[in-house]
């Protein structure tokens, strides 16, 4: 299947007061490889194993395979994943005909609200609350897999102060 999305960064939290659906997650990768993405993530009360393929130019689409896991399988698999896990709590906000999931990093992305929204075309038009900022639908350094190797709390490069 293709996914297409577009992802922006948060200005504000009252998204919150909107949200149907609050899950906390763990996600660890079995490979980082821009070509080649293989994701475990242990929901509250299940797991998911998630295979996505490389990003179009604009990074709005690429192919995602994606199965269902019993708990007690993906977190074993958690422990087999490179270093650098994720820690976040998804909000599931449904925003006319669209569903926004707002992503609050904890750990080393403490400060990091993401929100995506898929979409049937790149070019979809869809509602932007007013808590959306910045898009960085593209941007590397945004995608999961990234955060793992090189997390929110390390982009200050201070060593050169």
């Amino acid at each position: 299947m293709i996914e297409v999305e577009r992802k922006f960064l948060v200005v504000s939290d009252v998204f919150k007061a909107d949200a149907i659906r609050v899950e906390t997650m763990q996600q660890g990768f079995l490979s980082t490889d821009p070509e080649r993405t293989v994701r475990i993530r242990v929901l509250d009360d299940s797991g998911k194993l998630t295979i996505k393929g490389a990003s179009s130019a604009d990074g709005t689409s690429r192919f995602e395979w994606e199965r269902e896991l019993p708990l007690t399988e993906a977190k074993r698999l958690l422990d087999l994943c490179l270093p650098g896990k994720i820690s976040k709590q998804r909000y599931i906000i449904p925003v006319g005909a669209h569903t926004f999931e707002v992503d609050v990093f904890s750990g080393d992305n403490q400060g990091l609200v993401v929100a995506e929204v898929e979409l049937s075309a790149a070019d979809e038009d869809f509602p932007k609350p007013q808590w959306l900022g910045e898009e960085v639908t593209g941007d590397a350094k945004y995608y999961n897999s990234q955060l793992a190797i090189k997390p929110y709390s390390k982009w200050l490069d201070t060593s050169f102060l």
